[in-house]
């Protein structure tokens, strides 16, 4: 499905790159890069983009994988974000085959922040923020300390995979050989420069809640996103509440309103809708699914809805007839 964002009616001139071997794919990166501002190879497994068009700044951690399974056309999805908008944009991208790259925890992108630190490089920007996800999200936070004062926004990211902290995280075994210790290492403690962080996770995935646990910090939002599921950008993407979150951001908005505003669709967006009825029904409780069937109903036929309607209703009427015949009984 497609999640690219809209351009302004038009997409970027660069033509469709999703269903190119990854080999091929990274050589049209590399040539859209250069054209459209500047391309530049971090060791093996990375590499950056960096397109120059205002003093407003989204900086993106993506991996190949990510970029082609929700971009139409196989551009970075903050590309389309920042063209639609008029900003910068910076663009690290994890384009190996080795899973672990997608921490971007290399010593060739250490190297890179600190040689953008030293030459002032987000000091020519007005506003600068962060964003990832999953893995990126966790890069997005560690390396927002290069930019103090930054807008950081992370769904469901890890904090760290030190096994002395995280031991109980068992989804990522490829990772223990990883060092989360040297620089830019714990996530909450490199969001600490940052003016306002966002962590938004599904309290429900325990791991995903664990890890945003580890980011409580004053300055930091979480925000939790009930029935997201262990995928919540996929979520977040198809409700259109990505962008939205990332202009708060660009303009210094980003509060509790306009994080509630972005994730209004969620009351009508069927993925939730469906994880909410499941979660419903396997409470037991009737009434709550049957108004939530009733919402959904007014707008669209389906079936699974039609299905849990007419159950909450039958549940219902036995219940009050087991309540009636019990008044019954006592009153007797």
């Amino acid at each position: 499905m497609d999640h690219t964002p809209d351009t302004d009616g038009s997409r970027p001139p660069y033509g469709d790159i999703s269903d190119l071997p990854r080999d091929e794919w990274l050589e049209a990166i590399e040539d859209i890069g250069e054209e459209a501002g500047y391309f530049e190879p971090l060791g093996e497994d990375h590499c950056v983009m960096f397109l120059d068009d205002s003093p407003r700044l989204l900086v993106t951690f993506e991996s190949y994988e990510s970029i082609t399974e929700r971009s139409d056309d196989g551009l970075p999805l903050g590309m389309h974000f920042a063209q639609k908008n008029g900003w910068s944009h910076l663009a690290i991208i994890a384009h190996g085959n080795d899973p672990t790259s997608h921490w971007f925890r290399a010593p060739n992108i250490y190297g890179y922040f600190d040689r953008l630190v030293n030459d002032g490089f987000f000091e020519d920007f007005d506003q600068v923020a962060f964003y990832g996800a999953g893995a990126s999200g966790y890069a997005a936070c560690a390396y927002s300390v290069a930019a103090p004062g930054a807008t950081v926004i992370a769904i469901a990211p890890q904090a760290t995979l030190d096994a002395r902290l995280a031991s109980w995280d068992t989804r990522f075994g490829n990772t223990r050989r990883m060092d989360f210790t040297t620089r830019y290492g714990f996530a909450p403690d490199m969001v600490d420069a940052a003016e306002t962080a966002l962590v938004l996770y599904d309290p429900q995935v325990a791991l995903d809640a664990m890890h945003a646990a580890l980011f409580n910090r004053p300055h930091i939002r979480l925000r939790p996103l009930r029935n997201f599921g262990a995928d919540p950008e996929f979520e977040m993407l198809e409700m259109n509440a990505v962008e939205p979150l990332l202009v708060a951001a660009m303009d210094g908005d980003l509060n509790t309103r306009s994080i509630t505003r972005a994730l209004r669709n969620r009351h009508d967006h069927m993925g939730h809708l469906r994880r909410l009825l499941n979660e419903l029904t396997a409470k037991d409780r009737p009434v709550l699914t049957l108004h939530l069937c009733n919402h959904v109903l007014k707008t669209r036929d389906a079936w699974r809805f039609r299905k849990a309607l007419k159950a909450a209703k039958a549940e219902i009427a036995d219940r009050q007839a087991a309540h009636a015949k019990d008044s019954a009984n006592s009153a007797g």
